[in-house]
């Protein structure tokens, strides 16, 4: 018992020291690779789905392959490090920013599906709530972030505040929205992410 007892205080510990530690498994390299992706993504959508409110489906599927495409380069990258680094530490500081990060991502896959399935008619709103809710995510793992991300956060909630407002005559359906939307955010993000990791203290 009071060998559970020593390894549980230890695992208490440790989960606090990571939660006092900056989170560096996010990279401004793979964070820029998501903002070009974006723009991609943007042109494709111009000349493969130019009605994204009659083609509701193939719109949300093209946005939705960006997504885990951008998902799986990050994840890869942050496994890699966290492998490469022989840090316990480490690995634990990356478990808890995807675990703070996470749930953003549930909703906004959640709502996706539920507004794809049953209400492709709204589908407006879609560029809206995905801002908001990954300005959410950010806002919810600020505290393993280098400062400055906040204000990300902040750029993706008034972009999603702003979709929302203006979307009612399907603009926010347009191919360089997402481009502009989460093409700046993902460049503003890698420069945050340059200027404070990366700059003066060096790739790793």
């Amino acid at each position: 018992m009071e060998l559970r007892d020593a390894l549980d205080q230890i695992s208490e510990i440790r989960e606090r020291m990571a939660r006092g530690q900056v989170f560096r498994g996010y990279r401004s390299v793979t964070t820029g690779f998501t903002a070009i992706l974006a723009v991609l993504t943007s042109a494709a959508q111009a000349a493969w789905v130019p009605r994204p409110e009659r083609d509701v489906d193939d719109y949300l599927w093209l946005w939705c392959a960006a997504a885990v495409l951008s998902l799986l380069v990050v994840g890869v990258e942050m496994a890699v490090r966290a492998a490469r680094s022989g840090s316990a530490l480490h690995r634990q500081m990356t478990v808890l920013a995807v675990d703070q990060f996470v749930p953003s991502l549930v909703a906004g896959a959640l709502v996706t599906y539920a507004i794809g399935k049953f209400a492709g008619e709204i589908v407006w709103v879609m560029p809206g709530l995905w801002a908001v809710l990954f300005s959410l995510g950010i806002f919810a793992s600020r505290r393993f972030l280098p400062r400055g991300v906040g204000f990300v956060g902040g750029y993706y909630l008034m972009a999603g505040l702003v979709c929302l407002a203006i979307g009612r005559n399907d603009a926010t359906l347009r191919p360089w929205t997402m481009a502009i939307v989460f093409g700046a955010g993902q460049l503003l993000a890698a420069g945050v992410l340059w200027w404070t990791l990366e700059r003066s203290h060096g790739r790793d």
